[in-house]
């Protein structure tokens, strides 16, 4: 388990998949905006690929969100579009609504940049969100994120187009106690 200072990253288990789907991936709202398609419902047994993880998969690195105290499930979290050649990833998350305004997500983030940038040898991460999402850039930018760009009305949600906030971080801007 990769440690940050209230809540830990680790593997998938199989009884993280049933609270995530109910608490995320149904929601319509959360789903619409934290993902880039169009909501659909998803049966329950079926393997979504946004919450199994496959162990052969080399683009992609899913984990679960515990609190460090008492291990309860917080949310999800991963690096995605892993560019090896390249070095550089994306960083995302979701939080359980109960668990959300508690300061996890600039922990969260503080985990994956340590994971992407000492356990990977990443060079860069990126974090794109939605303009609105306050929360998110707060934790982005308390982790030395910088924004790079807007792309206007690149986000189809809920009926209307939103913008995107672009925020990258190079390794050698990296300060890990930077969490703030």
């Amino acid at each position: 388990m990769l440690k940050g200072n209230t809540v830990g990253l680790r593997a998938r288990h199989e009884d993280d998949i049933p609270v995530l789907r109910a608490e995320l991936y149904d929601d319509v709202v959360n789903a619409s905006r934290a993902e880039s398609r169009p909501w659909r419902p998803v049966t329950p047994d079926s393997k979504d690929p946004r919450l199994v993880a496959d162990d052969n998969e080399q683009g992609r690195v899913p984990f679960s969100v515990v609190e460090l105290d008492g291990g309860t499930l917080v949310g999800s979290a991963n690096l995605w579009g892993i560019d090896t050649h390249n070095r550089s990833a994306h960083i995302g998350l979701g939080l359980l609504p109960s668990s959300r305004g508690k300061g996890y997500g600039t922990d969260v983030v503080a985990v994956l940049c340590h994971y992407g940038f000492v356990v990977r040898g990443l060079h860069r991460l990126q974090i794109e969100t939605l303009s609105d999402n306050a929360a998110m850039l707060r934790s982005a930018e308390r982790n030395g994120f910088v924004r790079e760009g807007v792309l206007r009305s690149s986000a189809w949600v809920m009926g209307e187009f939103l913008d995107e906030v672009l925020l990258g971080l190079l390794a050698q801007d990296w300060k890990p106690d930077s969490k703030g």
